[in-house]
């Protein structure tokens, strides 16, 4: 029987939460950071824990089938795979900033000026694509500090919450690219891997259904109910249950993530009642 080979960074900020969505769907794993390939009990999957930086190439190359990555390590790598489903953790994003005290946001303030970035790639297209002229300083770590000690007249960098720019008397000012982990794939895979792959694609996207989803149920008049339940699409339609008061119904359905409040206001103006939001752990469809 074929075995999924897939790779997940084996340190850093995506580990966890690549382990925490394989567990999610079903996959559990008994070790990790000790070993470099790990075997999985319950699922046609072999986990491979590796460099960031180098899991782009493995997939090209075929040497692993799937990957749990972030999407800017793919734009910078520009590596020939496909991005299959965006995953919802590790937001992020490649910007550019500059010293705290230059109040320009404009883009042409890097008109001759030098950048340091560890994505002289992403950066370049960038550039070009804005007619900018900079002198690009690759370095590998540490781009934050390149301005402090003269050698940069500004960075290209990824950013989460700012946190590391405030710190260096940096402050953000394009952002370039935004970026969040997703599942890519190799284009070398076969037939029987393809069928695995849609088995565990399934399991993922129920998953994030149901983490960007809430199950809702609240007591409504009966003459209201039908105002009610046209607030509530998620649904093909909601399940409407009598109550043992005359005239009252009990209507369970599910609501997106991001309109959340707003919904809830909307449900309130139509009459329901005694509301209570619970969360679901899979949503499948």
């Amino acid at each position: 029987m074929s075995t999924l080979k897939i790779a997940i960074q084996k340190s850093g900020r995506l580990y966890e939460e690549s382990l925490q969505l394989l567990k999610d769907c079903g996959i559990f794993v008994n070790n990790g950071k000790d070993q470099l390939k790990v075997s999985v009990d319950n699922f046609p999957m072999e986990i491979m824990y590796l460099r960031n930086s180098d899991i782009p190439q493995y997939l090209e190359d075929g040497v692993v089938d799937i990957a749990i990555v972030g999407e800017n390590l793919l734009v910078e790598k520009q590596k020939n795979i496909e991005i299959i489903q965006s995953l919802g953790f590790s937001k992020c994003r490649v910007s550019l900033a500059i010293p705290k005290e230059i109040e320009t946001d404009d883009i042409t303030y890097f008109q001759g000026k030098k950048i340091a970035t560890s994505y002289p790639n992403t950066l370049k297209n960038f550039l070009l694509k804005n007619n900018i002229s900079a002198d690009i300083h690759v370095i590998s770590g540490s781009v934050e500090i390149a301005p402090n000690i003269g050698l940069a007249d500004g960075i290209c960098d990824i950013v989460s919450s700012g946190s590391t720019l405030f710190k260096n008397g940096l402050r953000e000012t394009v952002t370039i690219l935004k970026s969040e982990a997703v599942l890519a794939k190799t284009f070398q895979l076969n037939s029987d891997k393809q069928k695995i792959l849609e088995k565990f694609l399934f399991r993922i996207q129920s998953v994030l259904r149901a983490k960007n989803s809430k199950y809702i149920l609240m007591n409504v008049p009966n003459e209201k109910i039908s105002e009610v339940s046209n607030v509530l699409p998620v649904l093909k339609s909601p399940t409407v249950i009598p109550l043992a008061e005359e005239g009252w119904s009990s209507i369970h359905s599910v609501i997106d993530e991001e309109r959340f409040w707003e919904v809830i206001d909307e449900l309130k103006e139509k009459g329901a009642q005694d509301i209570l939001i619970i969360p679901i752990d899979k949503m499948v469809i």
